[in-house]
């Protein structure tokens, strides 16, 4: 059989090709990090030409991207695609940006990475590094089952029929779910393969394949698995040399697969038969057209690129000459390849009397002038193909890296997340290492709180190295390797433990039960006695509040209805004295996922029915008992402690309420203060303060940029008033984290610089003078 050769080059995308599907000859969909999804029309076939268009562009990454077959509803099919937004966007194939899409789908919380269509065309599945998978009814356009058990992100989902579906995470495992088993609208796994490594990519194993195996996966390692579905693994394909990204399957019965080590790999059995280098860095993506057996790449250097067997199918001999010379034109780090002794490397020579002993076999040669060059051995071809001249990490060497059509100093590989992809740092020695960090923080939408350490990884990775002096490090740092792959929470610094930015909600949960529930039936039975029986607890509701209590003393959340309702009619239809059991109450189920998800048509939800029940119906001429106020903040400071706690005080309206709340006990806007010497009352304050500040750090876009700067306006009035250790300690940890992600140019960020360094002055204690230090540190 034919090798692959080029077909055609489709240049459009701004930055990485992400993902591409190539569902029949003519067309050919594409998600890039440059917030399109772009159509590519086949308009002459020989040779082949593309004419592109933009499907969708929003303002985030789009890294994920299928294709559901034409279907009565929808004769051109329908492109679902989606990315860091976390909204999966389904529009018709011929669908214009300005035009609405036909669903947006919303459930998952973080970055949707693979999407797939289950066989049969009525479902599709999502994939998520929120750690779960989705099921999504294309008739209903909801979420059918949530696939759960994985414990880190979910890489690749891969559905093998109807009811079967497999997942690969960054915990190492693979889980098999049958779908027919769905309980309360989630799926747990049929079983689970554990592996050695995190697992990136899935795909299926045609029928008849030499192994007998079921489906494929590949791993950070490098390594293609193959597998039964009874978990046993019956292959393993070698030859990649870095992360593989991606896995597809050919109508011939072979695998495809692309990865970090800028290569497609072409396998027969468990031999690899064809390797294409591409001149990128990565190759993110790759998809086959099982019409006619092309397939189509998308990389790092925002080009997609399809490859044929088919003679009338390959590109103009012109085409395909400026392909191979970009290739040989790449420039491959010394540190990819290994320590290179000059002195030992054969000459040009070597490339006409030696031939390869395997596909894909790498050999660096010595140039007439110096230079390293490297070929790789195509077996199709029988011949040594030039791959790339190998230079070294330092500019001092006079040699630079390629990246993104520059030169640069260092290309380092940054991973931002244990088991994520690892993104590109450029930097060159004539840059400041910060500015630098920043543009990386940018181009790639991260979170500020990266901005020190990022900066400090440079630093600490090209200490010595100066232009045009030698660095004394021969070898270089290795910007590909695991030595200096930067990954947050290293400690890159000599100043000791840093807090921030905080990480980990905080919570108010200590509680002694017996006085909480003593008072509540009291106050019942003075109801009863002045005759209220509407407002008074009846014996079922008696019944209800032992079991609430029951679970309490158990540690056993409290999930039902009935309890929840129970508690808010105290919260809110008791007298305003008689609230303050019940709200403590309130204050101790909210950690329950039920209770966030709790709803009442008149108050609202729990946050609001806590607030409701400290700031409304007051007595004529009384003010807020300071009391009820510490225990409303409680309540909503406890409900960070869920995942749907959190997706509540996400919403923009309940973190507006939230801090509209925190304004009035602060006196902001001209209310009255009240509480100010309340320790209790200021630290419960401060905690739902830091807890916000942690949702916006650990979920970019989750705190609306108005609620923050509220947030922080606060946290100045906190920082200058309060003397109170603690309260000052909570203020100055939510201020710093907030300053890691709105960035220290932000006004807001710059107008705490006085007031945090005055804080020191006040409060004696030593965690504050260093955490004030940490937050001035963010500002400089």
């Amino acid at each position: 059989m034919a090798d692959f050769k080029l077909s055609a080059q489709l240049v459009g995308h701004d930055a990485d090709v992400r993902q591409v599907r190539f569902p029949a000859p003519e067309i050919i969909y594409s998600a890039a990090r440059d917030c399109t999804v772009r159509s590519w029309k086949r308009t002459s076939t020989s040779p082949p030409n593309f004419e592109p268009s933009i499907t969708a562009k929003g303002t985030e990454f789009y890294n994920s991207l299928t294709y559901i077959p034409p279907s009565p509803d929808y004769p051109e099919g329908l492109v679902v695609s989606a990315g860091s937004d976390t909204i999966i966007d389904v529009r018709k194939a011929t669908s214009l940006p300005s035009e609405n899409a036909e669903r947006m789908l919303i459930g998952h919380s973080r970055n949707v990475c693979a999407l797939a269509v289950v066989p049969g065309g009525q479902y599709i599945v999502s994939a998520s590094w929120d750690k779960t998978a989705r099921i999504w009814s294309v008739h209903k356009w909801e979420t059918e089952a949530i696939l759960a058990g994985h414990e880190e992100a979910v890489w690749d989902v891969l559905p093998l029929d109807e009811n079967t579906i497999v997942t690969a995470s960054a915990d190492k495992n693979m889980r098999i779910y049958d779908l027919r088993t769905v309980v309360s609208g989630e799926v747990q796994p049929r079983s689970t393969i554990y592996t050695s490594d995190v697992i990136r990519a899935l795909c299926q194993v045609p029928a008849g394949h030499p192994s007998g195996a079921d489906f494929a996966s590949a791993s950070n390692d490098g390594i293609i698995r193959l597998w039964k579905l009874s978990g046993q693994q019956v292959g393993e394909l070698l030859g990649h040399e870095n992360f593989i990204y991606a896995l597809a399957t050919l109508p011939s019965g072979e695998l495809v697969s692309s990865g970090e080590d800028r290569t497609v790999r072409i396998w027969r059995g468990s031999e690899c038969i064809q390797t294409i280098t591409h001149p990128a860095i990565s190759v993110w993506t790759v998809s086959v057209c099982s019409e006619n057996g092309d397939i189509v790449t998308g990389a790092s250097d925002g080009v997609i690129r399809v490859f044929s067997r088919s003679p009338e199918r390959l590109a103009s001999p012109d085409t395909i000459t400026h392909f191979d010379e970009s290739v040989k034109a790449s420039s491959i780090p010394q540190q990819q390849v290994g320590g290179v002794n000059k002195e030992k490397l054969p000459g040009p020579d070597f490339l006409k009397n030696k031939s390869g002993t395997k596909e894909g076999q790498v050999q660096m040669i010595k140039e007439e002038n110096g230079s390293v060059t490297a070929h790789q051995w195509s077996m199709g071809q029988q011949q040594w193909i030039n791959v790339g001249t190998v230079v070294d990490a330092v500019g001092s060497s006079g040699r630079k890296v390629e990246y993104g059509g520059q030169s640069y100093d260092y290309v380092f590989d940054v991973a931002i997340e244990e088991g994520q992809p690892s993104l590109k740092l450029p930097f060159n020695l004539s840059e400041n290492p910060y500015t630098r960090a920043q543009k990386f923080i940018d181009d790639n939408e991260l979170s500020q709180n990266f901005l020190d350490q990022v900066a400090q990884f440079i630093i600490s990775n090209t200490q010595g190295a100066t232009i045009g002096q030698d660095s004394g490090n021969t070898g270089g740092p290795d910007p590909y390797g695991t030595e200096s792959r930067y990954r947050p929470g290293d400690d890159l610094s000599k100043s000791g433990p840093k807090v921030l930015p905080q990480r980990e909600y905080l919570d108010i949960t200590a509680a002694k039960y017996e006085p909480i529930f003593k008072k509540i039936l009291s106050i019942n039975s003075a109801l009863v006695a002045a005759g209220r029986k509407d407002y008074s607890l009846n014996p079922p509701a008696q019944e209800v509040l032992a079991t609430v209590r029951q679970k309490l003393e158990a540690n056993q959340p409290v999930t039902d209805d009935a309890s929840i309702n129970l508690v808010v009619i105290m919260c809110t239809q008791w007298d305003y004295s008689d609230r303050l059991a019940p709200l403590d109450l309130l204050r101790c189920i909210a950690t329950s996922p039920a209770v966030a998800k709790f709803k009442s048509s008149e108050f609202g939800s729990p946050a609001q029915i806590a607030i409701s029940a400290a700031l409304d119906g007051i007595p004529a001429g009384g003010q807020p008992n300071e009391h009820h106020v510490m225990m409303a903040a409680r309540v909503i400071a406890n409900l960070f402690r869920s995942t749907e706690g959190r997706k509540l005080l996400a919403q923009h309206s309940e973190g507006l309420g939230a801090v509209s709340f925190i304004e009035r006990v602060l006196g902001i806007g001209g209310h009255t203060p009240f509480g100010l010497f309340n320790r209790n009352l200021q630290v419960a304050l401060t905690t739902v303060m830091v807890n916000f500040a942690v949702l916006a750090s650990r979920e970019p876009g989750s705190v609306s940029a108005g609620v923050q700067v509220r947030l922080l306006t606060a946290l100045v009035w906190v920082i200058q008033k309060q003397t109170e250790g603690e309260v000052v300690f909570r203020a100055l940890v939510a201020a710093g984290t907030l300053i890691t992600v709105i960035g220290k140019f932000a006004p807001e960020a710059r107008s705490l610089s006085s007031p945090i360094a005055s804080s020191k002055d006040r409060v004696s204690e030593p965690r504050v003078k260093q955490i004030a230090d940490e937050c001035l540190s963010l500002l400089r």
